[in-house]
């Protein structure tokens, strides 16, 4: 691996790196309290739009890790920063949850169905066909199609779900219009993610558990990256990949030492 600034600061996704299925892995308690004493910037990153921050916060509280609201970075963030730069005060029609209408609320984006600049997909848990009838309706008359992120299925106890990519798909071959998703492995969720903290790519790092989504944005925003083997990756998946990441670990604990 060629030299590399020290890193001064730490991007991490958190479903399989940090929790799985609701549980902490070990040693997430033991790097989320370092970093937090090291005074080094970081940020927890999720590809799912449905919570706020502050959901979030509380969840990860109750699992006993301690993330600060303003640590957490969700692709329903990432899209109305996108959007705010695009066309400020503009207006959408969303399908998604709190997470995603409150970030567009919060940049003071107009929430309609009436000739809409944008359509945004997000994740729900309660995708109508109605919603999508009209999705598909709006973009045909000329709204942009958005979407916070790309993933195909999601994970819960009872097995895989349907998310936001997969709709995506349905909406795309109702329409001829290919989406923009704003989350990973786009980098723009990643460089917004940094300049949110006041962080620069050259010395930062970024951990995740999936090559396709993770290591790739990573990789494209210019961030060393580390691929722990607690979520979805197998180890002999990571071959298959036309990239690699700086280090392959078993753990988010393997990582401690490193802050």
């Amino acid at each position: 691996m060629a030299d590399r600034k020290p890193i001064e600061s730490w991007l991490t996704d958190m479903d399989g790196v940090l929790i799985h299925e609701g549980i902490p892995i070990p040693g997430a308690d033991t790097f989320i309290k370092k970093l937090r004493e090291s005074g080094k910037p970081f940020l927890v990153l999720t590809n799912n739009s449905i919570y706020t921050p502050r959901d979030l916060h509380a969840r990860l509280r109750r699992m006993g890790l301690e993330v600060p609201i303003e640590n957490i970075w969700t692709s329903a963030l990432a899209t109305a920063k996108f959007l705010d730069d695009q066309r400020p005060n503009g207006s959408a029609y969303v399908i998604g949850e709190a997470g995603l209408t409150t970030a567009l609320h919060d940049i003071g984006y107009i929430l309609t169905d009436h000739e809409p600049d944008y359509v945004v997909l997000g994740e729900t848990r309660t995708y109508s066909f109605e919603a999508m009838t009209k999705a598909v309706r709006l973009i045909n008359n000329g709204a942009r199609f958005i979407c916070t992120n790309p993933d195909e299925t999601g994970p819960s106890a009872e097995g895989p779900l349907p998310a936001t990519g997969a709709v995506a798909a349905l909406i795309t071959k109702a329409t001829g219009k290919q989406p923009y998703f704003a989350g990973k492995p786009n980098p723009l969720m990643m460089r917004t993610g940094l300049n949110a903290i006041g962080a620069h790519s050259e010395s930062s790092a970024m951990i995740g558990d999936r090559m396709d989504t993770d290591v790739l944005a990573g990789i494209e925003a210019g961030m060393q990256t580390f691929l722990v083997l607690t979520g979805l990756t197998l180890p002999e998946q990571v071959e298959n990949f036309p990239y690699r990441p700086s280090k392959v670990v078993d753990s988010i604990a393997d990582l401690v030492d490193l802050v």
